[in-house]
């Protein structure tokens, strides 16, 4: 688990490197609008769709989750050649971004199920805290290392895309020389085939789960549309936009252990829920601006990072013992492309709404479906009401 945690830690500051610099890059470098945005960000999140479910189930078939793995670290980290190649094309853009989110898809699953298999039921909210807390100082790390590149070389953003690939090949090698391979196969068996795998996975409590976390995805705002509106609604200095990442990830990593640990004691889904709420919270704050000054962009980042403390490693924590053990990647992987896709369709709504109405309309619709979102989820999944 430690392991994977260092090597999410340099794969995320690579990939948080180039998630700083790309919205300066695309809104204020090459023009673009509020509707291009939101078509990117929500590129950026449900591009892994697809290929989480490949990647989950191949690792479920063969019993080779660090290989199916290590394939999605590799590919991410080539498309950062690729960054500088394509120059001021949005086109171009958009297809490397897709394939940096396909390694993202293909690695996501096999790395949690490893996670899995090698933590006590009892533990995995704390276990997957753990990990995302190192996962979130790589997170933390990226911005820095791309406003000091911006820094030190003004407009460089090619040195920026060369650095964040430099990061991300350390990645691979240490997956490849730390982490054990582990094995998706049940003991004393063969993986399921396809009928049985797809019948494991229709449960009545996955079922729900999935469609109560895509339902929640539909409302949240993509990462790149949040920093911008951010820097927009409060009038921050131009500059501190590739920094704004850093306030929620220094949350994140400092509240993922505890909210693990909360979330083991008191329970997975409700915290998970609650987390949303946390997310309803920043949704005011953007609503109610223009505030500006530091004091609201603190609050904004701080609840921005409680909000993923208390959802992304959580909710793989609770769906995670539901799922058998022979389909456990493809399950997490059935999760986890619902929420992107559902993401990625939250994102592209939201840049249609800021294209038309102006980015406070865009949060008031927000804050109006949030609350409607988490009740109507909290309905339609009540762990343990199937048995």
């Amino acid at each position: 688990m430690l392991a994977l945690g260092m090597v999410s830690l340099v794969t995320d500051a690579s990939a948080e490197m180039v998630t700083a610099v790309l919205p300066m890059y695309l809104m204020y470098g090459l023009g673009i609008g509020y509707l291009q945005l939101g078509a990117l960000d929500g590129l950026y999140t449900g591009a892994t769709a697809a290929f989480r479910l490949g990647g989950g189930y191949a690792a479920d078939r063969f019993g080779r989750p660090r290989a199916v793995a290590t394939a999605g670290y590799g590919l991410s980290a080539l498309t950062k050649l690729g960054l500088p190649a394509v120059g001021a094309s949005v086109t171009g853009i958009g297809a490397l971004v897709a394939a940096d989110r396909t390694g993202k898809g293909l690695r996501t699953a096999p790395r949690d199920a490893l996670i899995t298999a090698a933590t006590p039921e009892r533990d995995l909210g704390r276990a997957f805290g753990v990990h995302r807390a190192l996962d979130t100082c790589g997170a933390l790390l990226g911005p820095l290392l791309a406003f000091a590149v911006l820094l030190a070389v003004p407009g460089g953003y090619d040195t920026a895309f060369l650095v964040s690939f430099c990061l991300a090949a350390v990645g691979v090698v240490v997956l490849v020389t730390f982490v054990r391979s582990g094995t998706a196969a049940p003991p004393g068996g063969t993986a399921l085939g396809p009928r049985k795998c797809l019948a494991a996975l229709t449960a009545p409590d996955i079922r729900r789960c999935t469609l109560a976390t895509a339902l929640l995805g539909l409302v949240t705002v993509g990462d790149m549309s949040f920093y911008i509106g951010v820097q927009r609604r409060l009038d921050a200095p131009l500059e501190a936009l590739p920094l704004l990442p850093v306030g929620t990830a220094l949350v994140f990593m400092a509240a993922a252990v505890p909210m693990g640990r909360l979330a083991d004691r008191v329970g997975r889904w409700r915290l998970f829920l609650g987390g949303h709420l946390v997310l309803l919270g920043a949704y005011a704050l953007l609503f109610l601006a223009p505030v500006s000054g530091w004091p609201p962009t603190v609050a904004l980042l701080t609840l921005h990072g409680l909000f993923y403390a208390a959802t992304d490693g959580v909710l793989m924590a609770h769906i995670a013992p539901a799922v058998p053990a022979a389909a456990r990647t493809t399950g997490l992987a059935v999760v986890q492309t619902a929420q992107a896709l559902s993401r990625a369709g939250g994102a592209l709504l939201f840049g249609a709404l800021a294209a038309l109405g102006g980015l406070g309309t865009a949060f008031g619709v927000l804050l109006c479906a949030l609350p409607v979102a988490v009740i109507a989820a909290g309905r339609l999944h009540q762990p343990g009401s199937s048995a």
